[in-house]
């Protein structure tokens, strides 16, 4: 299995139980009369809100709300140039999760042949806004991290 393969895999697989969990502690009642307050907690296991941080935080799902918060609504073949890397299929997976989450719509026009638009709602403009100076700062940042990485493997690389 290569790299890639693998890293897809590990997303499905990701997504998958983020879900699993988020329908089983809504079916169990797993947050109890927390879920009721609306006071989730990330951190419990059981918790919808940890299944559903669990597919914001997918690398897909960031980088195509970064990538609509920067170029406005698009067409899915311009978001699968924009988010280089990303396969037809993870990109119509994580595109059908945003819209089910409410973060995306998708907007097919009457026309020959039919024109989709994915575009951000205000649920996920807000949340891409959260993720553009992270962004931003992974962009000024990478030169040290990838320096501190060297350094960590040449330490233990030579235990």
């Amino acid at each position: 299995m290569t790299t890639q393969e693998q890293t897809r895999a590990g997303s499905e697989t990701a997504q998958g139980v983020a879900q699993e969990a988020m329908e089983a502690a809504v079916t169990d009642g797993a947050c109890g009369d927390a879920c009721a307050e609306q006071a989730l907690d990330i951190f419990a296991q059981l918790c919808p809100s940890r299944a559903m941080f669990a597919e914001l935080v997918d690398k897909w799902s960031m980088l195509i709300l970064m990538s609509l918060a920067a170029c406005g609504p698009q067409r899915f073949s311009e978001l699968q140039r924009g988010v280089g890397g990303v396969s037809r299929k993870m990109l119509t997976q994580s595109l059908r999760t945003l819209e089910r989450d409410g973060l995306v719509r998708r907007t097919v026009y009457p026309e020959t042949p039919p024109r989709v638009v994915y575009e951000l709602l205000p649920l996920g403009g807000e949340l891409a806004a959260l993720l553009e100076p992270i962004g931003r700062w992974t962009e000024r940042r990478t030169g040290q991290m990838v320096a501190a990485r060297d350094e960590f493997d040449r330490v233990h690389d030579e235990a």
